[in-house]
């Protein structure tokens, strides 16, 4: 056998090894965009329940107008925020605490409480709220596997050359807003 074929094969082999790591990086970088746009849309499912809602309790707390401008106004931001996972967590911050604001206005206002629109609003904020902490542990899982990978040899080596980098966990920093919303009445 001649040096040569050897040689030949090695380097078959090597790019064949290379090709594989270059397509899993690849397969991982997608399935953390995926699970991004899951998080997206359970958000923006959330953006649009909330104007239903405000309108809602505006019908019996009109006067509670700072309350319903800081939600619209937390809702907004929220929505227009597009960037990294830190900068909509510190959006969705914001949200969630005017939305706690909104919803201790029930309190005062028995027939609010009562009403079927706002408790079905309740019922579908709650829900979106579930499913979008799913969406953010899929995601949050997925980050971990791509990074586990990118920061792992031989994976870094062509991790690196390629341009391949870790990605940003969904992290709250606000410790009140770690959980759902609370709509308990």
């Amino acid at each position: 056998m001649s040096v040569g074929l050897i040689l030949g094969g090695v380097l078959t082999v090597l790019a064949i090894v290379i090709i594989a790591i270059y397509n899993n990086l690849v397969r991982l970088r997608q399935s953390v965009a995926e699970s991004w746009s899951a998080i997206d849309t359970e958000l923006r499912r959330r953006y649009d329940l909330i104007p239903n809602l405000v309108e809602t309790v505006k019908g019996y707390a009109g006067h509670e107008k700072g309350t319903f401008e800081a939600v619209i106004s937390a809702r907004n931001t929220a929505a227009a925020t597009q960037g990294s996972p830190q900068a909509q967590a510190q959006s969705e911050n914001m949200l969630s605490g005017a939305l706690r604001q909104l919803f201790a206005l029930s309190e005062n206002y028995p027939q609010l409480k009562a009403n079927e629109n706002f408790m079905q609003l309740q019922k579908d904020l709650a829900d979106t709220e579930n499913r979008l902490s799913l969406a953010r542990r899929f995601y949050n899982a997925n980050v971990r596997e791509l990074n586990t990978t990118v920061e792992s040899f031989p994976f870094s080596i062509i991790a690196g050359a390629t341009g391949f980098k870790s990605a940003q966990y969904f992290e709250i920093d606000d410790q009140a807003a770690r959980g759902p919303v609370s709509v308990k009445f």
